[in-house]
């Protein structure tokens, strides 16, 4: 692997703002197996460090006119991956808290009627959050998380690349993440 040349790497990002496509496929051959590396070393997960790094690439690409980097294009992209990996932890620190909260909320009170009546609420709203996605990334998220199918069983199911699944699980969880963190929030602001 060659030494980072920020000249260089200047260089390629002014190529890439100019739609240049070799010039993202040079950064993402130059950069995409250290970031996942990175990003595998904070969240322990190959799949998950994997979708991390792919979807700063994607978003690399589809907001190329929109980048302005103030520092060196590789702190540029470790600072992109590194906010991924923080919105990650956050939103599976608030599920957590609102499993621990509903755990705790069980043991702490005898109303277990409307603990329940909560929790299949929660469930509905996720159900409809589905539900409303597009068909084609519905059934393949439903197949890996209500089925447990891996992306490699899905994909030979559906006849698709493993890539399509891995890229349309994102896409699922891109589009439900704001709306499921609005609906926790209010739980908990309402539930206190």
């Amino acid at each position: 692997m060659s030494p980072i040349n920020h000249d260089v790497d200047v260089e390629l990002f002014i190529r890439l703002q100019q739609d240049d496509h070799a010039a993202y496929t040079e950064i993402y051959g130059k950069y995409s197996r250290l970031l996942y590396t990175h990003a595998y070393k904070k969240v322990g997960d190959r799949e998950l460090a994997r979708d991390l790094v792919q979807d700063l690439f994607t978003t690399l690409w589809l907001k190329r006119h929109e980048i302005i980097i103030k520092t060196a294009p590789s702190a540029y992209l470790y600072t992109a991956l590194r906010n991924r990996v923080l919105d990650h932890v956050a939103h599976q620190n608030i599920a957590s808290n609102y499993v621990s909260y509903l755990e705790n909320y069980t043991l702490e009170t005898n109303d277990l009627t409307d603990h329940l009546i909560r929790h299949k609420q929660l469930m509905q709203l996720i159900e409809q959050e589905i539900a409303a996605l597009p068909e084609k990334m519905r059934q393949i998220f439903e197949l890996s998380r209500k089925e447990h199918l891996s992306h490699k069983e899905i994909a030979a199911e559906l006849g698709i690349s493993e890539q399509t699944v891995r890229k349309q699980i994102q896409n699922a969880l891109k589009i439900m993440r704001p709306k499921l963190s609005v609906i926790l929030a209010l739980i908990f602001l309402f539930e206190k």
